[in-house]
């Protein structure tokens, strides 16, 4: 049997970076997926309400990629409470010709977090075209990611920073500020945040709607990325009725755990609605924005494809960089 590659969570942070080349791999990740050959299942998920925890399990089987990734993502949110972090994680890269393991990623989700980032910033380079002043809700890992990440497509100019706990968004905006070297400033009124902004990105765990659709004006694009969970929505589900275009990662997913899953239940969507996905949109088999002033939501709750992209890259950089241990399996 052939040797397993295993890589630490030290080992990929020095390999990957979230820089254009992981923007292209996903990028081209959802391109193949609007071809209709991937095979992607639908999320596993299990939830842990004994321990306030989480296990959601993603794969997917990309044409023309030597390998497949299976990811597992536990998140176990009272662990702060022993001194551990919330959420962990690995990816096993698969041969896609033999099923054989060729690579253990003991990433505990930094992966994740990059391939997470990655798609905002496809979804910013079809989506939105103009953009002047970024707008972000939420302040955590992600918001800094997404916002890194849209600006390698977008360079924009100005940065607004909108949290409920105004020293972490005070924290957020300074961390952004030192690594763009842009203007970047917390802004306390996150219907002004959106008003000014002609790219704004909600990263947030939330269960009741931040962004109102009163809020809206021509030529902006929301990506919305915290609804990846029944339960959560950051939209108001009357955005749905507003917008030009609504563009998921992937509809079936959204339907049950995106911001679609919350308008249908609010009843401002049909349940059977069809709408083109980013890949679709990236392939030019469906259109995004028409017009300059057209308002655009991106949906994205996570795909497997995003995965076995970020697995591949990083396991054929380890083998460039020959970083890494190796196993007899």
């Amino acid at each position: 049997m052939p040797d397993i590659s295993v890589l630490t969570e030290a080992d990929l942070r020095a390999l990957v970076t979230l820089d254009l080349e992981a923007v292209d791999v996903v990028d081209s990740a959802f391109r193949a997926l609007a071809k209709g050959a991937v095979v992607m299942p639908p999320i596993l998920s299990m939830d842990i309400p004994a321990v306030n925890g989480e296990v959601d399990v993603k794969t997917a089987y990309i044409p023309g990629f030597d390998g497949f990734a299976i990811k597992v993502s536990p998140g176990f949110f009272d662990n702060p409470k022993l001194g551990l972090p919330s959420l962990n994680g690995l990816m096993i890269l698969f041969s896609a010709k033999t099923g054989l393991v060729e690579a253990l990623l003991l990433d505990n989700g930094y992966l994740t977090d990059v391939r997470t980032a990655a798609a905002g910033a496809v979804a910013a380079r079809h989506l939105a075209p103009n953009v002047h002043t970024a707008g972000v809700i939420g302040t955590g890992v992600q918001a800094r990611l997404q916002i890194e990440a849209a600006y390698l497509v977008r360079p924009f100019k100005r940065v607004l920073v909108w949290g409920r706990d105004k020293e972490s968004a005070k924290k957020c905006a300074d961390d952004l500020s030192d690594k763009l070297g842009i203007d970047v400033r917390v802004e306390t009124d996150p219907a002004r945040l959106v008003a000014e902004s002609q790219l704004v990105v909600t990263t947030t765990p939330a269960r009741e709607p931040l962004l109102q659709a009163d809020w809206l004006h021509p030529g902006l694009h929301i990506t919305a990325m915290g609804s990846d969970q029944a339960g959560k929505a950051e939209l108001d589900p009357v955005i749905f009725r507003r917008v030009d275009a609504y563009v998921p990662d992937r509809l079936s997913q959204c339907r049950v755990q995106g911001e679609l899953r919350s308008a249908i239940d609010a009843g401002t969507v049909n349940a059977g609605t069809v709408f083109p996905e980013l890949g679709d949109v990236i392939a030019g088999q469906a259109p995004g924005r028409k017009s300059a002033s057209d308002i655009t939501v991106a949906d994205l709750t996570g795909t497997g494809v995003q995965d076995t992209a970020i697995a591949t890259r990083a396991v054929a950089l380890a083998v460039m960089a020959g970083a890494g241990s190796r196993i007899t399996s």
